[in-house]
């Protein structure tokens, strides 16, 4: 499955990694990642369980600090930013969890409406309304506005969960194993969502992921973790051109591509 071509500007860079360490004590997570995630781009991080791939998102989303290295994220420097610019920038960039993190006590309207009404205070119940009828629209999921999340299949949480992110019409997403507990099927819905999203409301994208199948089908280009670095970085083609190649073989051993 290959994907469509994205509208991807590739001289204007959103994230900028330089140098980028980060150790826990003595163990050495990241160990001198450098990267670039462009306007309208999808970009694949690619790494098995414990590679460094969930820290390096927490550090461009400013939940963790990086221990040495540039990272430059719509412009602000996440070495030096203060906490009232870190309030405002999180805004601009949409985190779609592992576990979709949804409110159980909450509809799936109140779920939607929380982040919207909590960062956006001047709206007209009009205009809530309004934001939460179009992304639920968005993900497919029109349907399931008053019902609870106890409701839903994982799959539609997850969606549920994109849905609420994309409420704020971030610039950017973070995706957090997408796939992951998901059925195959499911994983499908879930990776065409993500190129829909792309196209629609033209986020630049980083897909955290160890599903072979899921980079591929979102991945314009591909960044291989490995050992702290970026072993291979470009388009699914160029970085498994030699599957005899050490560094993909652990990927082709528990993972299959449709």
């Amino acid at each position: 499955m290959h994907k469509d071509k994205a509208n991807i500007d590739y001289k204007n860079p959103v994230i900028q990694i330089r140098g980028l360490y980060k150790s826990f004590g003595d163990m050495k997570v990241l160990r001198g990642i450098n990267m670039d995630l462009y306007q309208g781009e999808n970009l694949a991080v690619l790494g098995r369980s414990g590679t460094g791939k969930s820290v390096l998102i927490k550090i461009i989303s400013g939940l963790l600090r990086a221990d040495k290295g540039d990272v430059n994220v719509l412009g602000c420097n996440m070495n030096t930013i203060t906490d009232r610019e870190l309030q405002d920038l999180r805004v601009r960039i949409g985190f779609s969890f592992q576990a979709s993190a949804l409110y159980d006590s909450m509809t799936v309207r109140k779920n939607l409406e929380f982040p919207l009404v909590r960062n956006k205070k001047n709206l007209s119940r009009k205009e809530v309304d309004s934001a939460v009828e179009e992304v639920l629209e968005a993900v497919g999921l029109s349907h399931t506005i008053n019902q609870m999340p106890a409701e839903l299949s994982g799959g539609q949480r997850k969606r549920i969960g994109i849905a609420r992110t994309l409420i704020l019409n971030p610039e950017i997403m973070l995706y957090d194993e997408p796939t992951a507990g998901l059925d195959p099927i499911t994983c499908i819905e879930i990776n065409d969502l993500i190129n829909e999203v792309q196209q629609r409301y033209n986020t630049s994208s980083i897909i955290i992921t160890h599903d072979l199948t899921c980079a591929k089908s979102t991945g314009d280009r591909i960044a291989m973790l490995l050992e702290g670095q970026f072993q291979k970085v470009g388009t699914f083609d160029e970085v498994f051109t030699n599957t005899n190649d050490d560094r993909v073989k652990p990927f082709f051993e528990y993972n299959f591509i449709e």
